[in-house]
């Protein structure tokens, strides 16, 4: 189960140096908010299959179930609770804002995945 793959960690280190750029200089009303949503599920599926050889579909639910209960935490002020507010770097990586327009773009972002994985480079689901 467990088996290391360059392509897709190369994609996710390449994601997250995008995040990066997207979090310190990209200050806008788009691509801030919602390209940054629509791309960190893209990022956690390619980190998740680096290491995990599953199927496309499996690792699809996963990262998508994965990221709503992280936006359901973020609507119950799970950093609040766990008293890390005053902490940049968690608020940064759990978030403090619910919205439903996150939910919709991590749909979106997950969806665009499995269609390349599938329709396009035709692997198993």
């Amino acid at each position: 189960m467990l088996k290391f793959n360059s392509t897709y960690f190369i994609s996710a280190v390449l994601l997250f140096t995008i995040e990066i750029i997207i979090a310190l200089y990209v200050h806008d009303a788009i691509i801030r908010p919602y390209g940054g949503d629509f791309l960190v599920v893209i990022l956690i599926y390619c980190l998740a299959k680096s290491f995990v050889n599953t199927t496309v579909t499996t690792a699809v639910i996963v990262v998508l179930l994965f990221s709503y209960l992280t936006e359901a935490l973020q609507y119950f002020h799970i950093v609040n609770i766990l008293g890390l507010r005053h902490s940049k770097i968690a608020c940064i990586i759990i978030g403090t804002n619910f919205a439903w327009t996150d939910i919709l773009m991590y749909t979106l972002g997950i969806l665009l995945v499995w269609l390349i994985e599938i329709k396009v480079l035709n692997k198993p689901q």
